[in-house]
């Protein structure tokens, strides 16, 4: 974190009231960038808000200011898993549970796939969430949506070809 010297994360772990504000004022980018590889989208803001919070609280336990970028990394994570914690708590809808594998993404490749999968037709959707996350048959699919198995099976492969053209246009 070259945002900040040394002193400065001094100063503010002495209690300079100039020195915390214009931590905090630099340090948002950093929890910003880290709150979006740990929380879900729905979390980002409130993330970097509470990890805000608690800097100013706790910046004087800081042992060394060399600590800092860790220190701020594993908050702000430890912040995300709270507010996912009490996100799974409640019974998630389809678009929800959609929404967050999309911003749980931790590389490229799992947000375009969530993309792509929001990019589906709800009956295509369906087929698949029952199938590969859900991990049911295709006997227990076509007995919950009323579908018979060709149809059950049609879908799914119209889904994957659906999911695989746009995973390549978007590479």
């Amino acid at each position: 974190m070259s945002a900040f010297s040394d002193t400065l994360v001094s100063q503010a772990m002495q209690g300079d009231a100039l020195a915390l504000e214009g931590l905090l004022r630099r340090t948002q980018p950093d929890l910003r960038r880290y709150a979006r590889r740990f929380c879900l989208a729905a979390d980002v803001d409130d993330a970097v808000q509470e990890s805000l919070i608690r800097i100013t609280q706790r910046l004087p336990q800081l042992r060394a200011a060399a600590a800092l970028s860790g220190w701020l990394m594993t908050m702000v994570r430890r912040e995300c898993l709270r507010l996912a914690r009490r996100v799974w708590r409640e019974e998630p809808s389809d678009e929800q549970l959609l929404a967050q594998l999309a911003t749980r993404a931790e590389d490229g490749l799992r947000l375009d796939l969530a993309r792509a999968l929001e990019s589906l037709p709800a009956h295509h959707l369906e087929i698949v969430l029952l199938r590969d996350f859900e991990e049911l048959s295709l006997q227990d699919i076509a007995q919950r949506t009323g579908e018979s198995i060709a149809c059950i099976k049609s879908r799914l492969h119209r889904a994957r070809t659906l999911v695989r053209e746009y995973l390549a246009t978007a590479a």
